[in-house]
């Protein structure tokens, strides 16, 4: 599949573009908007235009006609990308490594949400937080996932990602895990975060 247009032509394209940057997936019913190393220039060529934090969400209009679920998956930094995901969603799915430093910027990026909750997106809702890359077996990780559980509560996802090498594995084939490994822990973990979510919005 040769990509010629990627999120970064989303965003910086004017808002009326006929030619969306939308391809078919392998997978059926998914379509997908790619990212490509272009998008880190994105923030720098925003800044100080009015719209920047509505730019996402001024873009997707066309595709909301069409779909009737989109998902916008963000860099792991709180810049206007994420801001811009912000203004543009419905809900909000927080993940969480399970990690010495899990919680390090946590308070940042919930501030933030409560910041776009109040002015440009009253309607964002949080959704729920996602504990991923845990690791069972070590007592730091079990240490680390109480913690989680003690900040967020009832926030907090019943599933949780283990650590996996099929999960690792996936993406070096350029494959999703229901269709590399269908039967590994990640690909039922992964299934059971859907149902999940789907029980929450």
């Amino acid at each position: 599949m040769t990509i010629d247009r990627s999120a970064y032509e989303l965003m910086m394209d004017g808002q009326g573009s006929e030619e969306l940057p939308v391809y078919k997936s392998p997978l059926e019913n998914l379509d997908i908007v790619p990212a490509r190393i272009s998008l880190a220039k994105l923030e720098s060529k925003l800044v100080g235009d009015f719209d920047a934090p509505f730019r996402l969400k001024d873009r997707m209009e066309p595709l909301r006609k069409t779909y009737k679920t989109i998902i916008i998956d963000t860099p792991p930094t709180l810049g206007l990308i994420t801001v811009n995901a912000l203004v543009a969603s419905t809900h909000v799915l927080i993940p969480i490594q399970s990690s010495y430093f899990a919680l390090e910027g946590t308070d940042d990026l919930l501030e933030t949400i409560e910041k776009v909750k109040a002015r440009p997106n009253p309607k964002l809702e949080m959704l729920g937080v996602l504990v991923t890359l845990h690791d069972k077996r070590t007592t730091l990780g079990k240490e680390v996932f109480e913690q989680i559980r003690r900040v967020f509560g009832s926030r907090l996802f019943d599933t949780v990602i283990t650590k996996s090498v099929r999960l690792e594995e996936s993406p070096a084939y350029k494959e999703s895990i229901f269709t590399f490994a269908p039967q590994s822990s990640g690909a039922i973990e992964y299934e059971k975060l859907c149902n999940e979510v789907l029980s929450r919005v």
